[in-house]
């Protein structure tokens, strides 16, 4: 049996994205996110365009997508309520966001230089991809942005790489940090709690509820 349900967002989940842009300058900020998709050799992301990132794509359109995994969560959670952008927009400091100029010192990440763009991205990310947007487009409210990238660059963790397949992901290797609704997954289990998921109001699952022993 089904139900008819207003649903808050379409909203069900995708990898774990740090995206790196460059501000204005020249460091990089650093801001995770998880409505992404890939099509050949496109990334489409989709972002508030009051966030710093877009911001700075729509005028530095060079990126690093960097992928995340299990093991970067509870770096990925650290940073979750901050923003670059120094005029905070109130919806969000009613969230809990606060200002944070330096998000790889504060999330304990490292940053790499790229190849091809002139953006860090993040050592530990087992996967990361150097890109330039291609168009930036406004949906819904008016208050998202789709922004297609087309990715130049792919550094992938060697062991992740299928033997005598080069061009392959190791599906059964890779496990990407999922976020569904706000909470992190991986393995198909609620693995660290959200601080953006309390930021948003989001009730409680039953595994935190026996986490925080309530």
């Amino acid at each position: 049996m089904k139900r008819v349900v207003n649903l808050k967002a379409l909203y069900f989940g995708t990898p774990v994205v740090l995206v790196s842009s460059r501000n204005l300058d020249a460091s990089t900020n650093l801001a995770p996110m998880s409505s992404a998709w890939w099509l050949d050799r496109t990334a489409v992301l989709g972002m508030s365009v009051s966030s710093q990132t877009v911001r700075n794509l729509m005028e530095r359109p060079e990126c690093v997508l960097n992928l995340a995994d299990a093991s970067m969560v509870g770096a990925v959670d650290r940073i979750a309520l901050m923003t670059g952008r120094p005029d905070i927009p109130e919806r969000k400091r009613q969230r809990g966001y606060t200002y944070e100029p330096d998000k790889f010192a504060a999330a304990g990440l490292t940053p790499v230089d790229s190849d091809l763009v002139a953006v860090q991205g993040v050592h530990e990310s087992p996967i990361r991809m150097e890109g330039v947007v291609e168009a930036i487009r406004p949906i819904a409210d008016g208050n998202l942005r789709t922004l297609e990238i087309r990715i130049h660059r792919t550094h992938v963790d060697a062991d992740l790489v299928m033997p005598l397949k080069d061009h392959y992901i190791d599906p059964v290797k890779w496990d990407p940090l999922i976020m569904k609704f706000t909470e992190f997954f991986a393995g198909g289990r609620l693995i660290h709690p959200s601080a953006l998921a309390r930021g948003w109001e989001m009730p409680l699952l039953n595994e935190e509820l026996a986490q925080n022993g309530r």
